[in-house]
């Protein structure tokens, strides 16, 4: 029995696509989102998948934009209420961790080893926005010192996601305390808002 083609519009086509190379991103790192298993989950052929998107580096450089999209409407989500919580950092830098968590981390860091560089810029710009105008006397101080601020902290998680044990055990921490990234985080919490002097 053959199954019956379910007719998409591209753009259906594109989401369903990406929604499910996510999914494979999150269960199985970057190796496991390959057009063949994307194509099993959606009911298309790989030719199918590989007409939205051409190679697997293109679909890869696809889904880190996505998950782009998705980091700036988190951070707008949490930015949204986060002034009703006492504007806790550790809430925002937790949203940004878990993202890249997520898988995203380790296809930034696998997509930049292959040489692909995104050009495009703002996709933290509203968190840049949020931070700089609660800095004391912010009208005074250049917002590229916050920008940077939040450059190194992004830096951070993006590798955290995918080195974080390892860096803790080369210096020196072990078991536990190389495994969890909570204090690592905290530790990034302090320290951020120590040097925008939210502390």
């Amino acid at each position: 029995m053959t199954r019956s083609r379910v007719r998409r519009s591209p753009g259906e086509a594109r989401r369903l696509i990406l929604d499910t190379a996510e999914k494979l991103l999150t269960e199985g790192g970057v190796a496991a989102v390959q057009i063949r298993a994307i194509a099993a989950r959606v009911g298309m052929t790989d030719a199918g998948v590989s007409h939205h998107f051409g190679t697997r580096d293109r679909l890869l450089e696809a889904l880190l934009r996505h998950g782009g999209r998705a980091i700036r409407s988190g951070v707008e989500e949490t930015l949204d209420s986060w002034f009703d919580r006492d504007a806790d950092l550790a809430d925002l830098i937790d949203v940004l961790a878990a993202f890249y968590r997520r898988g995203y981390g380790e296809l930034a860091v696998a997509l930049h080893a292959a040489g692909w560089r995104d050009e495009s810029s703002g996709m933290l710009a509203p968190l840049v926005d949020a931070l700089h105008a609660l800095r004391p006397g912010a009208s005074g101080i250049p917002v590229e010192e916050t920008r940077l601020a939040v450059a190194a902290l992004h830096q951070a998680l993006v590798t955290e996601s995918v080195y974080g044990p390892d860096f803790r055990r080369s210096a020196g921490l072990t078991g536990q305390a190389a495994t969890d990234p909570g204090p690592q985080l905290a530790w990034w919490t302090t320290h951020l808002a120590r040097t925008l002097g939210l502390s």
